[in-house]
């Protein structure tokens, strides 16, 4: 019983076949355009508005609003989470580690080895690379995913930035508690061994653990642990993590702060990347 009616308010002004049922004057006029993405009930002589059916996803796979809420949901949840279980373990390990290459005399031995000029001129990079990449990365994958729509572009950029933040907070409360003297630039006596332990007592931007090699290393497992079908990227961002690591250890650091920052890193870029890849299955 229906009569199909050309409607040139919809669909941008092209004209569409509706198909109307008829109905009683009391009853109301409901069509259906046969693209499935709009649904209209207007009176059949009134069709100037049309309801259009608007996706709750932004991108096909997640819903647009999720990104940046699991970001902000998970912070307190993962950073919990880096030292609970097993987990702490690995920060038992780094102090360990750490005691033993002071003692040991291995981190002043290091310093004295990586003292040449050609050498030090490879290394010295990683410094200004390791501060800059964690600013430039999350930024370059919002911007890809916005323009590839891509929705997994995106919660790895936000994945990312959590490693981050999570990364440099940790090294700066280790910082803050540890006071480890810094490196000087000349080779003079052997202070590989000083820490003023306290709070606050050698600030949090120098000492021990690496924030370079911390973040580096944060940033590098949690795209390794998203990027299950493109290993290669897992291993670009891991030797990009060791040379920061090595490079900063060559420069402004003693080897045991590129040693634990690259554990401490790796234990948060593990927690926050098994977090947003199992919320991104689901």
């Amino acid at each position: 019983m229906g009569a199909p009616v050309s409607d040139p308010a919809c669909c941008w002004g092209k004209h569409r076949t509706l198909n109307i049922e008829h109905r009683t004057p009391n009853e109301s006029w409901p069509y259906v355009a046969t693209n499935s993405m709009f649904r209209v009930r207007r009176s059949m002589f009134d069709v100037s508005g049309i309801n259009v059916f608007k996706p709750n996803r932004l991108f096909h796979g997640l819903p647009y609003h999720f990104r940046m809420k699991q970001f902000l949901v998970t912070v307190p949840r993962n950073l919990i989470g880096c030292f609970t279980g097993r987990r702490l373990l690995w920060h038992v390990i780094a102090i360990v580690l750490t005691f033993i290459l002071v003692m040991s005399g291995f981190d002043w031995h290091w310093f004295l080895a990586t003292r040449n000029p050609a050498l030090r001129s490879w290394m010295w990079p990683a410094v200004g690379i390791g501060g800059l990449l964690p600013i430039a990365l999350p930024l370059i994958l919002f911007a890809l995913g916005i323009i590839a729509r891509n929705a997994r572009a995106i919660l790895a950029g936000w994945a990312v930035a959590q490693a981050e933040l999570l990364g440099a907070f940790v090294a700066a409360v280790y910082k803050a508690v540890t006071g480890r003297v810094h490196p000087a630039h000349s080779v003079g006596a052997d202070i590989s061994h000083v820490f003023r332990f306290g709070w606050m007592r050698g600030g949090v931007f120098w000492g021990w653990p690496s924030s370079h090699a911390t973040i580096a290393f944060a940033m590098a497992v949690t795209v390794f642990t998203l990027c299950p079908k493109h290993r290669w990227l897992g291993w670009v961002a891991i030797l990009y993590a060791f040379y920061v690591g090595l490079g900063v250890s060559m420069t402004i650091h003693w080897f045991s702060d590129f040693v634990a920052g690259a554990i401490i890193g790796s234990v948060i870029g593990a927690v926050v990347g098994k977090r947003f890849g199992e919320n991104t299955e689901h």
